[in-house]
């Protein structure tokens, strides 16, 4: 008995990602909505949203590798010991945005960082009290659906902001949410939704 051949059609995807690249769409496969617990994975999405704002997602997807070398691989001990020097450097470093109020947010917001993780054990004991501790699985039909924010967001960045957190805003803070799996934010014609769902 044979078996008969092996399916090669796409899975269906977010809408969002079906005309992107391989590392847009390695990025949706393997990365967007998978919960997020090590301190040093949220800083680097932390950093890298914050960038975003008012850029598309896949602009910063080009550059990661850019920001990785550029940021000493996202420690936030190191970036917040960044001094005007490495400031005036990175302003003309062609491999990430060089915005020199985003670049001078990620070393402040690096700074904070450390201080909330000092406060509370760790930045991940922080961020997952914004929704129990469990990621937020979503059912929306369409990505039309999906929110921009969300009451959760609302607090968290109200929260960073009285912290000293820049470019921390609930819309900014409604996409880190998604990229670290705080919410489940695929739609469920999508393959990843209802294997997020079953995480």
């Amino acid at each position: 008995m044979t078996n008969g051949p092996l399916s090669t059609a796409e899975p269906v995807r977010c809408k969002w990602a079906a005309s992107g690249n391989a590392s847009y769409l390695a990025y949706h496969d393997c990365e967007w909505g998978v919960a997020i617990h090590d301190d040093r994975e949220l800083f680097e999405f932390l950093l890298l949203e914050g960038a975003q704002a008012g850029l598309s997602w896949s602009t910063i997807l080009n550059k990661r590798a850019g920001y990785r070398n550029a940021f000493a691989n996202f420690d936030p001990v190191k970036i917040s010991a960044f001094g005007q020097r490495e400031i005036d450097d990175l302003v003309k470093d062609s491999s990430i945005v060089r915005h020199r109020g985003k670049i001078e947010s990620a070393i402040s917001n690096a700074r904070c960082f450390l201080e909330t993780q000092q406060s509370f054990g760790s930045f991940d004991q922080y961020l997952w009290r914004f929704v129990d501790g469990s990621p937020r699985q979503n059912a929306w039909k369409s990505g039309e659906d999906v929110p921009t924010r969300s009451p959760e967001s609302d607090a968290l960045s109200r929260d960073l902001k009285q912290r000293g957190f820049k470019f921390a805003g609930t819309t900014i803070m409604y996409a880190f949410m998604q990229a670290t799996g705080m919410v489940n934010d695929h739609t469920i014609d999508c393959f990843r939704w209802a294997q997020l769902n079953m995480a």
